[in-house]
């Protein structure tokens, strides 16, 4: 049980999280040095060769040099690679559902807060665990749809259905949102996601938590309905098999 994760910590990510949208570099720069820090507890990223899925403009870029890895970035959208100026460089431009990475290539394989962004969830989830490498790990977390943020900047309004939150957002901006219900933001849920790690042939599940809570709550991904409304952030870490 890793009790480094603090209700502290918990604050300090949440606070961030208020962020997102008008300060982006500061929330991701907080999760990153976060994200860093809890992958470590199940890997040794100095030397790793680490594969972000759908790593933006490059936000985790440094965290995970500054711990000794090698760190590819893959991102679909042109203008997501290009949000901070100009793309971090190596950075590939490929969809997550069909990673242009041979089999095994990769130490780690991460991917925080994509697959809910992803028309096909399981089949990147796939991939990520065929480019990493036997022994390799796997860390992919993402929003329930039926969480708080679920609907991201349409929340709370998603409980009434993600076409309707789409809707009323763009009748009360005159813009449609940025994550477009059934076009850019789908409905993935905690079970779902445990369901596909559990029968995966080729990972093993090793942990399944809520990713920003403390280690005393840790427990709210292990009860079926609950995790979907009380974990806000779903992470599974998988290792591939030998």
């Amino acid at each position: 049980m890793n009790r480094s994760a603090t209700l502290s910590r918990s604050v300090s990510l949440f606070q961030a999280f208020l962020h997102e949208q008008d300060d982006p570099q500061r929330f991701y720069s907080v999760l990153a040095a976060d994200s860093v820090a809890q992958l470590s507890r199940w890997v040794d990223l100095s030397g790793a060769r680490v594969l972000d899925v759908g790593g933006g403009p490059g936000y985790f870029a440094d965290a995970f040099r500054g711990a000794g890895a090698t760190y590819v970035g893959l991102e679909p959208d042109a203008g997501e690679m290009a949000a901070r100026g100009e793309p971090e460089p190596g950075t590939l431009r490929a969809s997550g559902e069909e990673l242009p990475i041979r089999t095994g290539a990769v130490d780690v394989c991460y991917s925080s807060n994509v697959l809910e962004h992803v028309r096909r969830p399981w089949t990147m989830a796939d991939e990520m665990v065929r480019v990493t490498k036997p022994g390799g790990t796997i860390y992919l977390s993402f929003t329930p749809w039926l969480s708080p943020w679920g609907g991201h900047e349409t929340a709370p309004w998603h409980y009434l259905g993600g076409h309707r939150a789409r809707r009323r957002f763009r009748k009360k901006t005159g813009a449609e949102p940025k994550n477009k219900f059934g076009e850019s933001l789908f409905a993935a849920s905690a079970g779902a996601a445990l369901r596909w790690a559990r029968a995966c042939p080729d990972a093993e599940l090793i942990a399944a938590l809520p990713r920003y809570h403390p280690w005393w709550a840790t427990w709210v991904a292990r009860v079926p309905g609950l995790r979907e409304f009380a974990s806000w952030n779903m992470l599974l870490v998988l290792r591939r098999n030998s």
